[in-house]
């Protein structure tokens, strides 16, 4: 990002240096939430690739054996998907899929990760013409009413924008939103009365950067309202990291393209 906004090439050779240096070693991620990790570097580390193949002129000796990684180390762990976990699982994981098959131009491997992120989304995020219940996850087990509502964390009263982890906490809440759920809890990080039939009257709110890219992209480029988050982002600004995020305030705000 800042070779693109500095042209000063020691931002680019620095980006080349650190992807090289993983490329040489990692063989997979571990532990319980290795998927989970697979995801957010995976998603980091294909933006990063990309604006340096397209973008940096002084050309990228390892480029292959980065691609040769994401390919057999980090695609194959994200593109399955995890559907019994938190919905913020599988979205990254699918975030991250989309951006190494941009960058490896797998046109397979992006539509497929493009069909399961319009499949998870809904599950993600409650509408009123979902029913009484929200979807479940789709290749999931929560697949009877008292599954799904020990999924959404125990919450039994489903309204426009609540999400599957409403009542765990908004930061983990806010990385598979779309409008509805940005007005809905906006709402509540600006401060209203939490009432009780939402997470037993209690919640950990705090949505974080990502209320940047999403106004930047449904408001700004797409021209639907959102005066919740709008508000919301005006108190926050500027919005500096957190986990996959970086400096969105400098990256999204008022950028229309």
């Amino acid at each position: 990002m800042l070779w693109n906004l500095t042209r000063d090439s020691r931002h680019a050779e620095k980006s080349i240096a650190i992807m090289d240096a993983w490329s040489a070693v990692i063989k997979d991620h571990l532990n319980h939430n290795a998927r989970l990790q697979t995801g957010w570097s995976g998603a980091s580390f294909s933006r990063a690739a990309e604006l340096i193949k397209w973008t940096y002129p002084g050309g990228w000796a390892g480029e292959q054996r980065f691609a040769d990684v994401l390919r057999t180390v980090y695609l194959p762990k994200v593109l399955p998907g995890v559907a019994d976990y938190n919905g913020n699982w599988e979205l990254i994981m699918m975030d991250a899929a989309i951006g190494i098959a941009v960058f490896l131009d797998d046109r397979a491997a992006f539509d497929e990760a493009i069909a399961k992120t319009r499949a998870r989304v809904p599950a993600h995020v409650y509408l009123t013409g979902d029913g009484p219940l929200p979807h479940p996850p789709p290749n999931g087990s929560k697949d009877t009413p008292e599954k799904l509502i020990k999924y959404w964390h125990g919450q039994t009263t489903f309204v426009d924008g609540l999400a599957q982890e409403t009542c765990r906490d908004f930061g983990h809440t806010g990385w598979g939103f779309q409008v509805a759920a940005f007005e809905f809890h906006a709402v509540f990080d600006l401060g209203e009365p939490v009432p009780a039939w939402l997470c037993g009257g209690k919640i950990k709110p705090g949505l974080g950067p990502v209320v940047e890219i999403a106004y930047h992209h449904y408001h700004d480029r797409l021209g639907v309202p959102m005066p919740k988050t709008a508000a919301l982002i005006e108190r926050g600004r500027p919005f500096g990291t957190s986990h996959f995020f970086g400096w969105e305030t400098l990256t999204h705000a008022e950028n229309v393209r």
